[in-house]
């Protein structure tokens, strides 16, 4: 039974629908059969014990009147006997065997009969048959008269009874079939309806493989094929606003590499005509030589903003212990070298935390490299750490209000920073790199109405224990993805 059920299971050339119906008919046929066979059972051992328990009573009457009576067997007759449906014969302890007058039916007598008559104790009940073969149902009762010992025999034809039960038998097989059946009928149904979420998302699926539109499926119900229905409309939501952050990357790559590339160009044209002709004036050379260099940085830096956003939102590629008061030092002394002529008032309180120093250098960096770029001449870029708060803020023109929603997305510019060099991709870079440190950044203006960026990071102003600080090495810390 088991092995036909994993068979109906693992056909795989049928819908699932249909498996579906072929396990519940199963699963109906075999509670069928189960209870079929046991209600046939409990039936047949029913009227067996009653028909035994009905033959036994009138058995032990009848003893009673044939003792006081053996040899004109109590006055019983054929006639009486077939009035009342049965055979009666007495078996004597020397196995010979006494019948009515005129009953033309004997019962075979085995030995439990000869028991009986030998031991005068208990009685005996079960199916045999007649000198004819015709079954019966066979009991025997001790009977003693004063000379002998006997054993009464009294048999009841099993042919009405046996009719019954091939009724029975035949009424619960049709029955369970038509069960069985209707069972199938409804379990086809009912897979099937339930299985239409699954279609769906397979028709979904398909189309999406071949017309590479993303699109969301209807969503019914409130069962588990529903969820899986959400989930799969969550996953093309992500796919497709990921598709089009794909697209809208390589639209603004596309853009902002063409304005260098096409500079560069015209340069090299410029110095190519001018060595065939000349026609470049003394110094001309250089500068556009210098042009060039100049522009192949930005080229440089642009390629490296790119490669650098094109990177997954984690911490890699080994988080360590650090002191963030490190990290803002070796930032403000890069960005002093690119602003000469300004004032950097720095106050750091430390903040331990654990992340990749280099990729929070160059965040930083960012940050300050954009205060020097809009900071006047002698201006003052301020800088505090205090808390798990970094704040970098500047004299300059700051950030105008529309524009303060999108100075994080990638390529934006304002429009009074169109002229200035840059790739629109560093407070992009800067947006990334806090949040896969599990921190934020925002923008805003400062007291002295320049810009002032806000940078939370998750950490401790006290030293880890075990640290640098504390013991003169730095730890093995592991690292969590």
């Amino acid at each position: 039974m088991i092995r036909w059920l994993r068979s109906i299971i693992s056909v795989t050339n049928r819908p699932l629908h249909d498996r579906l119906a072929a396990l519940i008919s199963a699963a109906v046929a075999g509670a069928v059969a189960v209870t079929g066979v046991a209600a046939y059972l409990i039936t047949t051992f029913t009227i067996y014990r009653q028909t035994d328990a009905e033959l036994i009573d009138i058995a032990s009457l009848t003893s009673q009147w044939i003792a006081n009576d053996v040899e004109g067997m109590g006055q019983l007759n054929s006639d009486a006997l077939a009035t009342a449906n049965v055979t009666l014969m007495l078996v004597r302890s020397d196995n010979r065997t006494f019948s009515p007058p005129g009953s033309s039916d004997v019962l075979t007598v085995t030995s439990a009969e000869l028991a009986i008559a030998r031991t005068q104790t208990g009685t005996s009940a079960r199916t045999g048959t007649d000198s004819k073969g015709e079954p019966y149902r066979i009991v025997a009762v001790p009977l003693t008269d004063l000379n002998n010992h006997y054993a009464l025999v009294l048999g009841r034809p099993l042919a009405a009874t046996d009719a019954i039960l091939r009724s029975l038998a035949f009424s619960l097989l049709t029955f369970g079939l038509l069960a069985v059946l209707v069972a199938g009928a409804i379990g086809w149904v009912i897979a099937r309806s339930g299985l239409q979420p699954i279609q769906r998302l397979t028709e979904a699926v398909t189309r999406v493989s071949e017309t590479e539109q993303l699109e969301a499926v209807d969503v019914g119900g409130m069962d588990e094929l529903t969820d899986l229905s959400m989930s799969f409309n969550k996953m093309m939501a992500a796919l497709q606003s990921s598709r089009e952050r794909q697209q809208r990357l390589i639209a603004d790559a596309g853009h902002e590499l063409r304005t260098p590339l096409t500079s560069m160009r015209t340069n090299v044209e410029l110095l190519i005509a001018d060595d065939r002709q000349g026609m470049l004036p003394d110094g001309a050379r250089g500068e556009i030589l210098r042009d060039v260099a100049a522009q192949l940085g930005e080229f440089t830096q642009l390629i490296g903003d790119l490669v650098h956003l094109s990177r997954e939102d984690r911490v890699e590629p080994h988080p360590e212990p650090i002191d963030l008061r490190d990290v803002v030092d070796n930032a403000v002394t890069r960005a002093k070298r690119r602003g000469p002529g300004i004032t950097f008032d720095v106050e750091l309180d430390p903040l331990y935390l654990v992340g990749e120093p280099d990729t929070l250098e160059r965040a930083i960096t960012n940050l300050l490299d954009n205060a020097v770029k809009f900071s006047p001449v002698g201006g003052t870029i301020t800088v505090r750490l205090i808390g798990d708060r970094l704040r970098i803020s500047d004299e300059g023109p700051g950030i105008a209000d529309e524009d303060l929603p999108h100075v994080f997305d990638r390529f934006y510019r304002s429009s009074s920073s169109r002229n200035t060099p840059g790739s629109g991709l560093g407070l992009s870079i800067v947006a990334q790199t806090i949040k896969a440190h599990g921190g934020w950044v925002k923008a805003g203006r400062s007291a002295a109405g320049g810009a002032e960026f806000t940078i939370r990071l998750p950490g401790s102003s006290e030293p880890p224990e075990g640290s640098a600080e504390t013991t003169g090495t730095i730890p093995a810390v592991p690292v969590t993805e």
